[in-house]
């Protein structure tokens, strides 16, 4: 175990020998490669500590210089950014985002209008996570911003407090159009570069760093090397940096806006950052109260006193940074595994030490939760397999299924057959599907790719039987995600369209179709309107304006000769009439 730390305050000195214990048997149990500590205590840095390895397969020691993603501390660089703009007059956070970035939009018309970007920054928009549409990283930040408007809320405007990316992605690209700068440069320029710290803002740049930690992941109880995930909402979590630069991070925030004798915010404006505005719930441990989220940064109370922090986590990364502002003290531990609790377990651990109090026992109770959550995976595997229904069988051949199903936020996933089996692919990720029961056929899981684990996927047909849409719980707080089957086979050729023109007869009604100036077709009825028709599959077409109308066009070789009406009050058909 690699230990290096700058000369510590003397009161600090017999706390090192029991905190290098801690972090030593924290991370044995949690299997944590490496992780840095920064204590910070009266505006200065009175500690940093580093244990362990930042590659493993190198032999290569975590020092308080070396590089980690910070994850969501992120949001409190982000809410600070946005504090200076409001401070100067550039922006006013109570004002709807709108007003800054008018093609925001989400898909209520009021909440549109109405979400403001300190409703952004405290999370409470209306809009739940949606993180599938960000985590295939396949997006840049501004391309996810036009797609909101195409996920649907789950909760009114400030109703509750969700948790979403996409929001301070949104924030991000608000700095962006006030500054004219990239968030990047203004970050840099009007905070980290003013602290003297070094950070960066994507993998590229952390693996290019002098120091940069490698992450790992845990899979039950065995750890690996984690799989190379961008964090493309840069706003909202993809800082990199050390835990010694993070230090100053807390000096600011713990000096009220004032670092180094330099003032960079207003006091008040900093207290508003850390004020509790949505609530969050009650912790399930007595030491705490209730928690809330302020802007970037949540509070509660521990041990009667307030405290003020942000958590980060990520595939391969966790992290947490906590302020004790009324005694000046802050804690941040950053790690190269996935979402752990050392880092709660060391910073809740020196914050009692500091404060004079016994330490709560905090690795013995979360070595119990998470030994109990380990203990029960098989019993939640088995609980799930009798949730299906056995002995059941798809209801089309496997052929039928295979389509392009298309979603306007979360892009196109295509199902095909392939050596008897139905292969799903969505934006880079794909895998062969198993029939669960029924209509539903459910993902693999895959431990060493990004894909979503035993995902459930049904098939939706029409009252005629043909399979119009699929849908999948990604976003665990509102309906299944929809992907509706796009157009294909002869209905998409302008060719068999100009075949599909001219004049049919079911009784005495006469039905004509003609190719407007774009050779889209047009049906005009005796006694209706000119209705559009919308390619839907093989030579069927959808009524644009008529929910659940439909005709299909039949007919041998080249030859159109009739037209088969699928309506509501059942199905009809016209012959062509030959002039």
């Amino acid at each position: 175990m690699n230990i290096s730390s700058e000369l510590p305050d003397v009161s600090l000195a017999s706390l090192i020998p029991d905190i290098d214990r801690l972090a030593a048997d924290a991370m044995a149990v949690w299997k944590v490669p490496g992780a840095a500590l920064a204590i910070v205590q009266d505006g200065k840095v009175v500690l940093t500590r580093a244990y362990g390895q930042r590659d493993v397969e190198a032999d290569l020691p975590v020092t308080p210089r070396t590089q980690f993603v910070i994850c969501s501390i992120t949001k409190s660089f982000t809410a600070t950014a946005i504090a200076l703009l409001h401070n100067e007059g550039l922006l006013d956070w109570t004002k709807p985002v709108r007003d800054y970035l008018p093609e925001f939009r989400l898909s209520d018309a009021v909440a549109t209008e109405r979400v403001t970007v300190r409703d952004l920054l405290s999370h409470q928009s209306g809009l739940p996570r949606h993180d599938w549409l960000h985590l295939p990283g396949d997006l840049a930040p501004a391309e996810m911003l036009p797609l909101m408007r195409h996920l649907e809320l789950s909760r009114d405007i400030r109703a509750a407090w969700q948790y979403c990316n996409l929001c301070y992605n949104a924030a991000g690209l608000l700095i962006e159009r006030v500054t004219g700068q990239s968030y990047e440069a203004f970050v840099r320029e009007r905070l980290t570069n003013r602290l003297g710290m070094t950070v960066s803002f994507s993998l590229d740049e952390l693996e290019a760093a002098q120091e940069p930690a490698r992450p790992y992941k845990i899979e039950v109880d065995t750890r690996s090397p984690a799989l190379r995930l961008p964090i493309r909402t840069t706003a909202a979590g993809a800082i990199n940096t050390s835990v010694a630069d993070l230090a100053n991070w807390m000096r600011l925030h713990l000096g009220r806006g004032e670092f180094e004798g330099e003032r960079l915010l207003p006091a008040s404006l900093v207290d508003q950052l850390h004020a509790p505005l949505a609530p969050v719930g009650k912790s399930e441990f007595s030491e705490f109260g209730h928690w809330h989220y302020g802007l970037g940064l949540q509070s509660n109370t521990y041990q009667g006193e307030r405290v003020v922090l942000h958590s980060g986590g990520w595939n391969g990364w966790g992290s947490l940074m906590t302020l004790v502002p009324d005694a000046g003290i802050g804690v941040a531990v950053l790690t190269n595994r996935s979402r752990n609790e050392v880092t709660s377990i060391l910073t809740w651990y020196i914050i009692d030490r500091l404060r004079g109090r016994e330490p709560v026992d905090w690795l013995s109770r979360f070595r119990k939760m998470r030994d109990d959550f380990i203990a029960h995976i098989p019993a939640n595997k088995e609980v799930r397999e009798k949730a299906r229904h056995r002995d059941t069988r798809p209801a089309h051949a496997l052929s039928t299924y295979a389509a392009d199903y298309a979603h306007p936020a979360y892009g196109v996933i295509s199902i095909r057959e392939r050596d008897g089996a139905l292969h799903w692919s969505w934006r880079g990720m794909g895998a062969p599907l198993s029939h669960w029961h029924f209509e539903t056929f459910v993902t693999p899981e895959i431990i060493d790719q990004l894909h979503p684990d035993n995902l459930p996927i049904t098939f939706q047909t029409d009252r005629d039987g043909n399979i119009v849409h699929l849908s999948a719980p990604l976003e665990p707080m509102v309906k299944d995600i929809v992907f509706a089957g796009r157009a294909a086979g002869d209905c998409m050729d302008p060719a068999f369209c100009e075949r599909c023109a001219g004049h049919f007869k079911n009784g005495g009604v006469n039905h004509n179709v003609s190719l407007d100036a774009e050779g889209r077709l047009i049906l005009k009825s005796d006694f209706q309107p000119a209705y559009r028709l919308e390619p839907q599959q093989g030579r069927r077409f959808g009524i644009v304006e008529l929910d659940g109308f439909a005709v299909e066009f039949h007919g041998e070789d080249d030859r159109i000769d009739q037209i088969v009406f699928h309506q509501p009050n059942g199905i009809f058909v016209a012959d062509r009439v030959v002039k």
